[in-house]
């Protein structure tokens, strides 16, 4: 049983290959590891596939041309996005996919419409019974700054990996020509966490796994631990709920703050950072998207081991 898979803005994502070539191996599955990047020789990812491409920004018009040429030469079963900003376009593009035989790793335009606008996250989730902090257009915030409760968070309303966030004490404080529309949410002061879900292909939650970040970097875990409680498999179920057509990967975060309780504030959909900690406890999502690939029995628990600690490092590859 043979199956190709394609990471793509692989950057330094070496974690993640090697989750999916361990569960390829468990599953006697004969795994072919493909990663591209805009600069595969600068990738460690890249370096670590067997075979690398370069490949145009996620926002070039060529994105996607460059990423259909590759699967349709290179027999691509599966795509596996890792960075928010190519989701859009890659859920656009994903019956494109199809019809070369080549899935991709990504939920519906609808998902991820939602997810990649914050405002929209808040108001989804909100209507599904998930509670969340509250959130207002930067703009309206400053025409309504006497009801705005300071300090508040300063955040770009399609950010990712901590880009543009601070913390802002008065209106005086917001930027009067922002590159990008902003948001001002709730300031949420506690520990945070990271829940990893795994939605299979009839849209069941199979599996919901939380670490606490206890250390992070440039918006990414570096050192955590799973914790399992009630309270947070009730807020993954909450999430399936706000999104109904999600399927595969997710994570959300939250902050649980000492005053308002329980607060959930961003969606990824996508394997997030720190995915090889849940993998790490026994929620293999690599293997089970594996097997939904080539058509094994589904493995899939929600059996993982609470107290996984995950301490990174700085590694280096070496090439040439």
């Amino acid at each position: 049983m043979h199956a190709t898979v394609l990471v793509s803005s692989a950057g330094r994502r070496v974690g993640l290959i090697d989750c999916f070539r361990r569960s390829a191996s468990a599953a006697g599955i004969d795994l072919r590891v493909l990663a591209c990047d805009l600069e595969p020789e600068l990738s460690a990812a890249c370096q670590a596939a067997d075979r690398a491409y370069a490949v145009p920004r996620c926002d070039d018009p060529g994105f996607i041309d460059a990423l259909l040429r590759i699967a349709a030469d290179a027999d691509v079963d599966l795509i596996v996005p890792t960075i928010d900003t190519e989701l859009g376009p890659l859920a656009a593009a994903a019956q494109r996919f199809r019809t070369i035989g080549t899935q991709v790793h990504v939920s519906p335009v609808p998902v991820i419409d939602v997810v990649r606008d914050k405002l929209r996250t808040t108001e989804a989730l909100d209507a599904a019974g998930v509670p969340v902090p509250w959130a207002i257009p930067m703009e309206a915030a400053r025409a309504a700054s006497d009801q705005v409760s300071w300090p508040a968070f300063l955040k770009p309303l399609s950010g990712s990996a901590s880009r543009g966030i601070r913390i802002v004490r008065s209106a005086d404080e917001l930027p009067a020509e922002p590159d990008e529309p902003m948001m001002l949410q709730q300031l949420l002061v506690g520990p945070e966490y990271t829940v990893n879900m795994f939605i299979d292909a009839t849209g069941s939650l199979r599996s919901a796994v939380t670490h606490r970040r206890l250390r992070v970097r440039a918006g990414e875990v570096e050192k955590g631990r799973t914790e399992r409680d009630p309270l947070f498999r009730r807020l993954a179920e909450g999430v399936a709920r706000a999104l109904p057509a999600a399927r595969g990967v997710l994570c959300f975060q939250l902050i649980i703050d000492e005053s308002a309780g329980p607060r959930v504030f961003e969606i990824n959909a996508r394997f997030g950072g720190g995915y090889p900690l849940a993998h790490f406890a026994g929620a293999e999502y690599a293997r089970w998207l594996l097997e939904e690939l080539v058509g094994l029995p589904s493995t899939a628990h929600d059996s993982w081991r609470a107290g996984a600690l995950m301490l990174r490092y700085d590694a280096a590859v070496f090439a040439g």
